[in-house]
């Protein structure tokens, strides 16, 4: 049998936490490194413009604190991609803030390596007017240095060539900002040497922890194993077992092409690829392949607060009012702007959400089963947080007093699951940066900071 690699991941997001007899049977199968992704941008923009996490302090601390651990009784490197959440400035001095806390209290010396992925805006201004700035995907419109300069925050996603460098230099805890989901992953292998297309497909599956097993969750560890011309992954957990079918399904996973994945420099061609059974719970993956693209692009990432936003959740169970929903509410909707004349129209806006008949699917909803209940959201956007309020208080009221035809009683149309009914959200945050930025190479815009700690 030829070298091997064995990476571990432990769950799909930092803070999601997984079984500690799941984490200590995969120390005991001795992993190279511990690598876990942090970070996502399916929560939407808010995280990364208020700049908070994904997952509570606690959650993150409780897992960093087993991983720290772990890794360091091995003396295997750790590396967190996408720290915080978002990967910004604030999300990775706070990830900082915990593995600096863990590492005093437990009296744990280490090399730190911290790589930046916040972007100046003058680069990319520059970028715009140079034209090698391109909009993610056909709906998204061109990026105006304006919306830039009106852009609190941007991050971009990293590929392996910063982690790289930090792993030539000794780094035994990698802190990524905003990162590429495989790379942390991929960046182990190619730095041992392995194959890269086989490094970033095993990045894509343990990206997501044991989604990739039967049963499936981002909760629990999952191992790879990179050898010469393939790799094999299995869950650490007993209780769960990879499949050639789960293993595949999940490399087709979040993908806008069956086969096709493009990342920071490359492109990662999967048609070819073939799902063996190895054993009940472990599948040998082979024939990925790659090439360099022809420019190195970089996803660029950016979030600014757009309004502010009221909503009132409420239950509704008559037959009548569910049968004439839309209609009703478009009258209520008509009625609280005439009320509100003297506001621009384009101040505020009305949302009505009706869980139940389409609040999942709305105009795409193929099902036209009648219901018996319905839960309505009703939400309110305007320029402040005062004006969402007071508009969202007139649509309640309104919609509960409403008189539609039919009805049987004289109030009540609307069932409150709690009180006050009105719950002010607060700032409401737009992706007005998700377009592609040409650089010249991997390790441009990335920089290394490197952090001695030293405890006990």
């Amino acid at each position: 049998m030829g070298r091997t690699l064995k990476i571990l991941s432990p769950c799909g997001i930092l803070g999601y936490g997984f079984p500690k007899e799941s984490f200590l049977k995969a120390l005991e199968d001795r992993p190279d490194a511990i690598v876990v992704d942090a970070g996502s941008t399916d929560a939407g923009p808010h995280k990364l413009g208020a700049g908070v996490s994904i997952v509570s302090r606690m959650a993150c601390k409780k897992d960093l604190y087993l991983l720290i651990k772990g890794s360091r009784s091995l003396n295997i490197p750790l590396i967190i991609g996408s720290a915080g959440g978002s990967g910004g400035r604030v999300h990775v001095e706070w990830t900082m803030n915990i593995i600096k806390e863990i590492l005093k209290e437990e009296k744990l010396s280490s090399r730190l390596a911290v790589i930046w992925a916040d972007i100046q805006k003058d680069r990319i201004k520059e970028a715009i007017k140079l034209g090698e700035v391109e909009p993610m995907g056909s709906n998204i419109p061109q990026l105006e240095e304006s919306i830039v300069e009106d852009t609190a925050s941007v991050v971009a996603q990293m590929g392996v060539e910063p982690i790289l460098e930090a792993l030539e230099n000794g780094a035994e805890i990698i802190v990524c900002g905003r990162a590429y989901d495989p790379a942390p992953f991929a960046a182990v292998g190619i730095y041992k040497g392995f194959d890269e297309a086989l490094s970033y497909h095993l990045g894509k599956i343990l990206e997501c922890g044991a989604l990739c097993a039967e049963p499936g969750t981002t909760k629990d560890c999952i191992m790879g194993v990179l050898e010469e011309d393939s790799f094999c992954i299995y869950p650490t957990n007993p209780e769960r077992r990879c499949t050639p079918i789960t293993v595949a399904a999940h490399t087709f996973y979040e993908k806008d092409h069956p086969y096709i994945l493009k990342g920071p420099g490359i492109i990662l061609d999967l048609e070819a690829c073939d799902f063996q059974e190895v054993d009940s719970r472990t599948v040998r993956v082979r024939g990925s392949k790659l090439e360099k693209s022809k420019g190195y692009y970089i996803k660029l990432e950016g979030a600014r607060k757009l309004l502010y936003r009221t909503f009132v959740v409420a239950g509704i169970r008559d037959p009548i009012l569910i049968d004439k929903l839309s209609e009703v509410e478009a009258l209520v909707e008509a009625g609280v702007r005439e009320y509100f004349s003297e506001l621009h129209q384009e101040d505020f806006k009305i949302n009505f959400i009706n869980y139940g008949i389409d609040g999942v699917m709305g105009e795409l909803e193929p099902s036209l089963e009648k219901t018996h209940e319905v839960g309505v959201l009703f939400e309110v956007l305007a320029k402040s947080q005062e004006l969402a309020s007071i508009i969202c208080s007139s649509v309640r009221s309104t919609f509960m007093h409403y008189g539609y035809e039919g009805r049987k009683s004289t109030s009540g149309n609307l069932a409150f699951p709690f009180a006050p009914s009105d719950v002010e959200f607060g700032p409401v945050y737009e992706f007005s940066i998700y377009h592609l930025m040409k650089v010249n190479g991997g390790k441009e815009l990335f920089p290394i900071e490197y952090l001695e700690v030293h405890n006990g």
